[in-house]
């Protein structure tokens, strides 16, 4: 029983498209609520042609409702779900940032080489993030039983501050929130999922720890190694590739460091780690033993230099990410029940 309940009006300015995704558009938006108050926000919406979707709709409202209660420094924060004109849309923390597919293109394009010790840093983080996600209970203490299903470059941003962020819960597994094909149809992108994932099989926590290693092994040696010219071709090297011992691909890549890259890209998952608990501890201790490492603010200085620029506005308008600029600004309200 409520003490008491406040109804309240909010109206959003949309004035730039961020990213364009398969299923969603993500615009940057000014939020205005009562006596002049103004706070930047993102805002998602469905695509039109997935809007008359039941199944899809579900998943959206499910996705806003799973990730509202996901309050973690590593995982990007939802504030609302709210409709206007028949249509929902996710209100949602803006990231002065890039993706990782954005950040290693200007890694390439400037011929730098992301350092080791960052590399680790930020799957550290993703880690950190996944292991809240993993370990969320429902209100009665019940394991969510969370599986993100689609830990990639484009859904891991990195704020100019240097903060690390998992995104984009949209194909997420959890118990009661989203409708679930599992076994039925592949999730995911194919040259990050998992060995489970690729063979239409049920998935668990480990299955984002697979993805994890996918991504720091991309970090370190600036490539994918199970990309193919295909998603199917991708999807079979999931499967089938051997994995290489990394030393032998990067000099930076140590005894200790190739055991972690192994430790998570194993398909026998009795040898994957079993939790992101594990592989946070031994990336941050591989990191950290020293005594001395990389912090957000290590990694936020060297992206501004990266990119030349404090101002994230110049990366989010980026013609590589589809972003332009809205030549009008358009209105959505919304009226809180």
């Amino acid at each position: 029983m409520a003490l008491f309940t406040i109804k309240s009006d909010f109206s959003y300015d949309v004035v730039r498209k961020i990213f364009e995704g398969g299923m969603g558009v993500v615009y940057e938006a000014e939020q205005h609520g009562a006596r002049n108050f103004a706070k930047r926000v993102a805002i998602k919406i469905i695509r039109p042609n997935f809007a008359s979707q039941k199944m899809f709709i579900e998943n959206f409202i499910g996705e806003a409702k799973l990730v509202a209660d996901l309050i973690h420094t590593n995982i990007v924060q939802t504030y609302h779900l709210g409709e206007a004109n028949g249509a929902c849309f996710i209100c949602m923390e803006l990231i002065r940032g890039v993706n990782l597919e954005q950040f290693t293109r200007q890694l390439a394009e400037k011929k730098r080489t992301l350092p080791k010790e960052l590399a680790v840093f930020i799957t550290s983080r993703v880690a950190r993030g996944l292991a809240y996600a993993h370990a969320k209970t429902d209100k009665d203490g019940k394991p969510l039983g969370i599986v993100h299903r689609d830990v990639s470059f484009k859904n891991i941003m990195i704020a100019f501050e240097g903060d690390v962020k998992l995104t984009d819960f949209g194909i997420a597994k959890a118990r009661g929130f989203l409708t679930d094909q599992e076994g039925e149809v592949v999730a995911g992108k194919a040259d990050y999922m998992s060995p489970e994932q690729a063979n239409f099989q049920v998935t668990d926590k480990r299955s984002d720890l697979f993805s994890a290693g996918v991504v720091l092994s991309h970090l370190l040696l600036g490539r994918n190694i199970f990309k193919g010219t295909t998603a199917e071709e991708s999807r079979q090297r999931i499967i089938n590739q051997p994995i290489p011992d990394f030393r032998t691909l990067d000099a930076r890549i140590d005894n200790e460091l190739n055991d972690i890259l192994q430790h998570c890209l194993t398909r026998d998952l009795k040898r994957r780690y079993a939790t992101a608990d594990e592989l946070m501890y031994d990336l941050e201790y591989h990191i950290y033993h020293g005594g001395y490492g990389p912090t957000n603010e290590t990694l936020g200085k060297f992206i501004r230099e990266l990119f030349d620029q404090a101002d994230s506005r110049r990366v989010a308008e980026d013609k590589h990410s589809k972003t332009a600029m809205l030549e009008e600004s358009a209105r959505l309200k919304q009226r809180a029940k």
